[in-house]
């Protein structure tokens, strides 16, 4: 990518309703030009979508937790089969196949603790591949909205 794609990455994510015009007017290019770089982008698989950032809370998930998941056999058909069962539970926003002691790390929303206490022992316990699990409730979350692509570090003295 060249400082005009990184330019319109960063500009999209600003705002990803803004007009090819606007983008354009605002990187000081022809609307064609940056049709033809957003296109490309999109081709590459740079821009994966658009989406609308929607509030937990408008949507009854107002507490969040993020559970660490071990199971009991850390084999490919075992991942693979409770990473498809995890995507498919409503309370999951993410799902994280992960290394160190744990196997998977689940980002949840439910709408209070008696809810996220049922995800856990209605859902999650009864799975038979789970050998056991950690829960930790998200108290607040900050997100960086913007996403800079990342140079190779200047080695340290």
């Amino acid at each position: 990518m060249d400082e005009l794609d990184v330019e319109i990455v960063r500009l999209l994510q600003t705002d990803a309703r803004q007009s090819n015009r606007e983008l354009a007017r605002k990187l000081g290019i022809a609307p064609s030009t940056c049709l033809e770089r957003v296109r490309t982008l999109t081709r590459r698989g740079v821009i994966r979508g658009y989406h609308a950032d929607i509030s937990l809370y408008a949507l009854n998930r107002g507490v969040q937790g993020l559970v660490s998941v071990k199971l009991r056999v850390p084999s490919r058909p075992f991942i693979d089969a409770f990473k498809d069962f995890a995507a498919r539970l409503p309370e999951v926003l993410s799902v994280f196949v992960i290394s160190g002691d744990d196997d998977f790390l689940l980002h949840v929303a439910v709408p209070d603790l008696d809810h996220l206490h049922a995800f856990l022992t209605d859902r999650l316990s009864r799975r038979r591949e789970v050998a056991g699990f950690r829960t930790s409730v998200i108290f607040q979350q900050v997100r960086n909205p913007i996403l800079d692509r990342l140079d190779d570090p200047t080695p340290l003295p």
